[in-house]
């Protein structure tokens, strides 16, 4: 956790997505990047934060329009994924605060989207994996989805389910949680 702030980034990105295989030549790319900032010493939500991104090299198709809500036309708005990444260290510290997200894919995708265009990685190593957390806390033999964890904390599912922004507060919510019931790692954990 960033030591100065007490903070923490949770992330929930949303990429573009196909029924089925994608077209020849395109490959999936973040198209949004949802970020809450969690004061987890004052146990509170405290920034809410959205970044649209052009994809590049594939366009939203209709499937996805109809899971996030994006369009493609809403997505050429955003800012290329070099320029996301650099806000994301600007602005948000990405590469020394401490960062969650709802498993692993998050991480894998920025990883593969650097790694494909050769932009910085924005983010420390400093990950927790919420969904292993939630799933560990709650002894739970399979891991949950957000949507069902939320159910299962009790928690309403606030906003739109697959919208970035939406699922980055959802997920800052059960971090809450969990955190109150001592089941988050602490900084030296991680």
């Amino acid at each position: 956790m960033d030591s100065a702030e007490g903070l923490l980034n949770v992330v929930d990105v949303e990429a573009t997505c196909w029924d089925g295989q994608p077209p020849p030549g395109a490959v999936s790319e973040i198209i949004e990047i949802g970020l809450t900032v969690v004061d987890l010493g004052r146990g509170e939500r405290v920034g809410r934060h959205r970044i649209l991104v052009r994809p590049s090299r594939s366009t939203v198709s209709d499937f996805c329009t109809e899971l996030t809500g994006l369009t493609q036309s809403e997505v050429d708005t955003g800012v290329d994924f070099d320029r996301a990444c650099r806000l994301l260290a600007a602005e948000h510290r990405s590469g020394s605060r401490q960062w969650a997200s709802w498993g692993d894919y998050d991480r894998h995708q920025f990883t593969r989207q650097c790694r494909a265009t050769g932009t910085v990685y924005p983010f420390g190593h400093r990950h927790t994996n919420a969904k292993l957390v939630f799933t560990e806390a709650h002894g739970l033999r399979k891991r949950p989805g957000m949507a069902q964890a939320l159910t299962l904390a009790g928690l309403p599912l606030e906003g739109r389910h697959h919208s970035g922004e939406d699922d980055a507060w959802n997920i800052a919510a059960l971090v809450l949680d969990l955190a109150s019931e001592g089941a988050w790692p602490s900084p030296s954990d991680s």
